[in-house]
């Protein structure tokens, strides 16, 4: 199987390239830039948008797995984040699907987002059944998407939709590493009053739901939830990251309404609100259609992602 993967050099492209490549499947991956990979073959695309032409990527390619994205980001810079997040998720997305079609491309794996669900749950967890309620530019962005891929599919090319919640693995970025850096140097975080429980997924885990969307029949024309299913408290996650790094957890009680309340007067509102809410995932539907389990327990998650931390970003012999 021939397969395309945009944003193949970044966190979630090279763990399932080396996946796809290991399981014998020929590998193109789509780049903004230059990059020698034993993983995939590269070729450079530039920026994704509602112009680009991917002619020469699709040549020969059975399925494409849609990776690449304009991220959420806390402090947008782009006078219309809306529109900003849509020219690459919505409407890049989209010519890539209709070339694809037109290319002959059997199936189209679009890794979308659980924020298309909201922002946080209540007594029960997000299933794929429930009416989306995105909020802000990049959920409403991923949203968008998922219903004009609708739109391409169905005329020749299949159509699988994931939607991850927060991953994490080796070369994480964004507020996870800050959080190892937290743990790492024993900064005591206000966090040990905190009862949520959200649902993550490891990078690896990822790889292999796509691979499982890539080749099972029974993926085409389905939209599945995908987490680690052991959905962890903030003071568990951080306990178990400082217990993976081999540091002491520093953890204090402050109460959780104080905590939402600094946050709100500092601008931080949203990043109090992901370590304080709950948010978890019914992952039923992939586990009964697809067969799938996570291949990787927590524990061993963890563990990789404080291997690479302690050696890639501190330097340590591992």
């Amino acid at each position: 199987m021939n397969v395309l993967v945009t944003g193949a050099d970044g966190f979630v492209g090279r763990s399932l390239c080396r996946l796809l490549r290991e399981s014998g499947m020929y590998v193109r991956g789509a780049v903004r830039r230059f990059t020698e990979s034993a993983e995939f073959e590269p070729i450079v695309i530039g920026d994704i948008g509602p112009d680009t032409q991917w002619r020469a990527a699709l040549a020969g390619i059975d399925v494409v797995v849609h990776l690449a994205a304009r991220v959420h980001v806390m402090r947008d810079t782009a006078a219309d984040p809306l529109a900003a997040f849509c020219a690459v998720n919505l409407h890049g997305t989209t010519n890539l699907a209709e070339q694809a079609r037109q290319a002959g491309v059997k199936r189209f794996v679009f890794v979308s987002s659980a924020k298309v669900h909201g922002e946080s749950t209540g007594e029960r967890p997000y299933s794929e059944d429930q009416p989306p309620q995105p909020q802000g530019p990049y959920a409403l962005s991923k949203w968008a998407a998922e219903q004009a891929l609708a739109g391409v599919a169905g005329r020749g090319m299949q159509l699988a939709i994931l939607r991850p919640p927060l991953v994490y693995g080796p070369h994480v970025r964004g507020n996870f590493l800050a959080l190892l850096n937290a743990v790492q140097r024993g900064w005591p975080l206000p966090l040990a009053a905190i009862e949520n429980r959200r649902s993550l997924l490891y990078v690896g885990n990822l790889a292999h739901a796509i691979a499982s969307c890539i080749s099972h029949a029974a993926a085409a024309g389905r939209t599945f939830l995908v987490s680690d299913r052991e959905d962890l408290s903030t003071p568990e996650l951080v306990r178990a990251l400082a217990a993976a790094l081999q540091v002491q957890a520093r953890l204090i009680a402050i109460p959780p309404t104080v905590l939402r309340l600094a946050g709100a007067l500092i601008g931080q509102g949203e990043a109090v609100e992901r370590l304080t809410g709950s948010l978890q995932l019914d992952t039923s539907r992939i586990a009964r259609d697809l067969g799938w389990s996570p291949p990787h327990s927590v524990p061993e998650a963890l563990a990789a992602t404080a291997r690479w931390y302690r050696q890639a970003v501190l330097g340590a012999a591992v």
